[in-house]
């Protein structure tokens, strides 16, 4: 008679067991952010001055949006490198509909929604067509890029009575403006991802897009409603940032793509997906604005600027690998056990 085996017992994680994961996404970061203000405050010149951080809230205003666009998109597995280029198209469609006499509002409205398109063009191509979402998004960004340019003919469009130029520049109850409109976006973003259905199955699929469709979850349209949520985000900042300098910019965004990655990784989510906090990359963003600007006042030159941030978004990645690969880390330090020999 055949005796069918006894199903392996699963063992527990030890209490005392380090979880570099845990660990680093509900403490290490916000440490981090503490240490940085701290030596900044010792370091940097006129840091702690009101002023001073109220203009480090206003920049970091634009990458944090983008941030939160791109953390629905990680959280899926996905990536978006064309964000940049979409803050550039939307301001320049907002401040040109607003010199043609177009409403403040709807001057806005119309800057996101091209935003909102760009990325329901990304997502069609990622989630129906199956196609990859780094080359996607690469092709997108140097046609919108190019798209931008094409639309100034190269130059700025400068418009000095812009009529949402309060969107950049204004102070509501002596807080910026942008950093109002930040926080809305956050506030609502950590509402859709913690407390509704749809954000549940945005973190399904990044965690299992196999397991999701056979529970039900419909997969194609979660992918293409991310992409489409950091289109809008990104149109935002785009407005944002051409409100603040009362012009359209097709260089606007340059870059603006990798900080927003750095900000959702260092946050930590994950680059695989399934895994992350909006919180957490509201933090990050705060942790580059400040890096930035502190390096501003320090008078570091700007090729230097650059090499310090590719090391923190080097940093970053590493740090999400360590997420990933806990037995690193036992290696690393002598945690834990090697494979047992039978």
């Amino acid at each position: 008679m055949n005796v069918s085996p006894e199903p392996e017992a699963v063992v527990p994680k030890q209490r005392n067991q380090f979880d570099f994961a845990w660990w680093w996404d509900r403490v290490g970061i916000l440490m981090v952010l503490i240490l940085l203000i701290v030596l900044m405050s010792i370091f940097a010149p006129n840091f702690n001055r009101v002023d001073n951080l109220l203009n480090i809230a206003r920049s970091i205003s634009v990458n944090a949006i983008l941030a939160a666009g791109l953390t629905f998109v990680i959280l899926t597995g996905g990536i978006d490198l064309s964000v940049g280029s979409i803050v550039a198209v939307s301001g320049v469609v907002a401040v040109i509909a607003a010199i043609a006499g177009v409403p403040a509002p709807v001057a806005v409205v119309i800057g996101m929604a091209v935003g909102g398109a760009c990325g329901l063009v990304n997502g069609v191509l990622i989630a129906y067509l199956a196609l990859a979402p780094f080359i996607v998004t690469l092709g997108t960004m140097t046609f919108l890029r190019g798209l931008a340019y094409t639309i100034t003919n190269g130059q700025p469009i400068v418009s000095s009575d812009l009529n949402f130029k309060d969107l950049g520049n204004g102070y509501l109850l002596g807080i910026p403006v942008p950093v109002i409109a930040m926080g809305a976006v956050f506030l609502v973003a950590w509402f859709v991802l913690e407390r509704t259905r749809y954000g549940r199955h945005v973190y399904a699929v990044g965690g299992n897009a196999q397991a999701a469709r056979l529970a039900g979850v419909q997969v194609n349209r979660i992918i293409l409603s991310v992409y489409v949520v950091a289109g809008i985000c990104a149109g935002l900042a785009g407005v944002i940032f051409a409100a603040r300098v009362i012009s359209a910019q097709p260089t606007a965004g340059t870059g603006y793509e990798l900080d927003a990655i750095a900000a959702v990784v260092l946050g930590g989510t994950s680059l695989v997906g399934g895994r992350g906090r909006i919180v957490g990359t509201l933090i990050g963003a705060v942790i580059l604005g400040v890096l930035t600007t502190g390096l501003i006042l320090l008078n570091v030159q700007f090729f230097t600027q650059l090499l310090i941030k590719g090391v923190v978004i080097i940093l970053a990645v590493a740090i999400d690998s360590l997420k990933q690969r806990p037995e690193l880390l036992s290696v690393l330090f002598g945690r834990g056990q090697g494979p047992s020999k039978s």
